[in-house]
This record gives C-alpha cells, sequence and structure tokens, in this order.
C-alpha cells in the first residue's frame, strides 16, 4: 500500500531543494553580471583616462564634410640629399642615402604633407583638449611622421627608438621653447598652450633632423598622405575660410559655405617656386 503522505513529503523536500538550488543559481548569475559590469566599466574608464572616447563613424547628424585634393603643377624641386656623415651609427641605417621630406608629391601631383584646417569662421566656438595622444616617432635618425597635426593643451608622445641619444628642440614663435636631450628607449611627452601653425621641430645632435608641428585649437584639420588628399569631418553648416600650408610652398586658401548634410568637395594647387 502507497503510503501517500511520505510520497508527498518527499516531493515537497526534493521540491524545496530544487527552488533553494535554482535561487543559489539565479544569484550566481546576477553576481556574475554585476561582475562583469564592474570590469567594463573599469576598462573603459581606464581607457578613457588615457586615449579619449572612440572616434565617432562618420560626421555628426546636421554637419558638413569638406574633403578633397592638393596638388602640385609644374617642375618638382630636385630633393636633397641628407648627409648623416656625423652620426655613422644614423648612416649605417639608410645604406642607400635618404633625401629630404620637404617636398613630396606623387604620379600624379598629390602633394604630401600639407596642412589643410579651418583657418576663419568658427568664431568664439570652443573645444576641449582630446586625452588620445599625438605621437612622433624618432627611428632612422628621421622624425616619422614629418608633419604633425594636434591639439592645443594635447600630449605629444615623442618616442625615441633608435639607439643613439636625440635632442627635442621645438623653436615656436607663439609657445613655449623647449630644448631637451632625449635617451635611446624612452618617451618624451610635449603640451603647446597656444595654436600656432607650424611649429618647427630640429634636433641639435643631428642637423639634418626637421619636422613641423601644427598646433590647433579645434578640431578641424587634416595632413595630407601620399595620395594627397584631406577630409574634415562633422563641420558646423556656416561660412568659413579653408587654408592649406606647406613647409616650402607657402599658403593657399579658399571661403566656401556649407549647410546641413552638405559634402563639398574642394581642390588646391601649389606651383614650382620662382627659379624652378
Amino acid at each position: 500500500m502507497v503510503d501517500w503522505a511520505e510520497e508527498f513529503r518527499v516531493v515537497s523536500v526534493t521540491r524545496m531543494f530544487w527552488l533553494e538550488g535554482k535561487k543559489e543559481h539565479m544569484k550566481l548569475r546576477y553576481l556574475c553580471v554585476i561582475f562583469a559590469s564592474v570590469v567594463v566599466l573599469f576598462s573603459s574608464g581606464h581607457e578613457a583616462a588615457r586615449g579619449g572616447p572612440p572616434a565617432p563613424d562618420g560626421p555628426a547628424a546636421g554637419t558638413a564634410v569638406v574633403r578633397g585634393s592638393v596638388k602640385f603643377i609644374g617642375t618638382m624641386p630636385p630633393a636633397a640629399r641628407v648627409n648623416m656623415n656625423a652620426d655613422p651609427s644614423c648612416a649605417k641605417l639608410h645604406p642607400g642615402g635618404l633625401t629630404s621630406e620637404d617636398t613630396i608629391a606623387g604620379a600624379d601631383g598629390g602633394l604630401q604633407n600639407v596642412v589643410v584646417f579651418i583657418s576663419e569662421g568658427l568664431g568664439d566656438r570652443t573645444y576641449d583638449p582630446p586625452r588620445q595622444p599625438a605621437t612622433m616617432e624618432q627611428k632612422g635618425c628621421i622624425y616619422k611622421p614629418h608633419v604633425v597635426a594636434m591639439r592645443v593643451n594635447q600630449e605629444l608622445d615623442v618616442e625615441n627608438s633608435d639607439a643613439t641619444t636625440h635632442n627635442l628642440h621645438p623653436v615656436p614663435t607663439n609657445n613655449r621653447e623647449l630644448n631637451k636631450a632625449q635617451a635611446p628607449g624612452t618617451r618624451v611627452d610635449l603640451t603647446f598652450a597656444r595654436e600656432e601653425i607650424a611649429i618647427p621641430m630640429k634636433c641639435n645632435v643631428h642637423p639634418w633632423m626637421r619636422s613641423y608641428i601644427a598646433v590647433f585649437k579645434h578640431p578641424y584639420f587634416a595632413v595630407t598622405g601620399k595620395e594627397g588628399t584631406f577630409e574634415l569631418n562633422s563641420l558646423p553648416p556656416g561660412n568659413y575660410t579653408i587654408e592649406a600650408w606647406h613647409e616650402k610652398l607657402g599658403t593657399s586658401t579658399q571661403k566656401i559655405s556649407v549647410g546641413p548634410g552638405m559634402t563639398k568637395e574642394l581642390e588646391f594647387i601649389f606651383k614650382s617656386p620662382a627659379g624652378h
């Protein structure tokens, strides 16, 4: 004969343990979710402190894009040979020799190392500096990249990847001058408090080493690469002067008007300097 009372007690006890186990399982899952969330928040905050927020994908809604190219027309000045005999450890890094980077253009005339930026039209708008540092490297006894563009009060991390001592000597006209030795394998962090286009950078140890640092109080600038192209994203609607700066060929400007959602195409032309 079945003892239904005993059977009910067994089922009840079994169900109680099952419910308790389920509660513990749910509690464990809840704690795991909280822990994972804390880890993600901590990691994101730590990264933001060094790297800043990620760049948005494409232009912001209601803004404009200005893009185009910079071309060189005419006879390209011959590239000067770089003499590294003052430091044999540098010379041996370039057995085929090295030429100056002051004027570089592609086969189709695309001009490299041109800084394109908004020079007028932003009014009294202010912008916080990005947390993500700009970077420059001393490698092969030359500066890489040759032209750096950054923001006012943004950090510029300069790495010495060479086995020889270098020297950082920016020569500004609107910022504090610095003259600092840099040992192999070290990093020096620089900042500039005021806008300046552009600051020459030299190395007193190696006189052929030279680069330029363009410093802006706004985010609307670009440096042309090998194709000579540029793009300025998320520009508020308005009337602007766009300027293109080159270390040897000077400047060129264009005035534009852009509205919400508009994409404006521009082309800047630089010609051979007198005598070439």
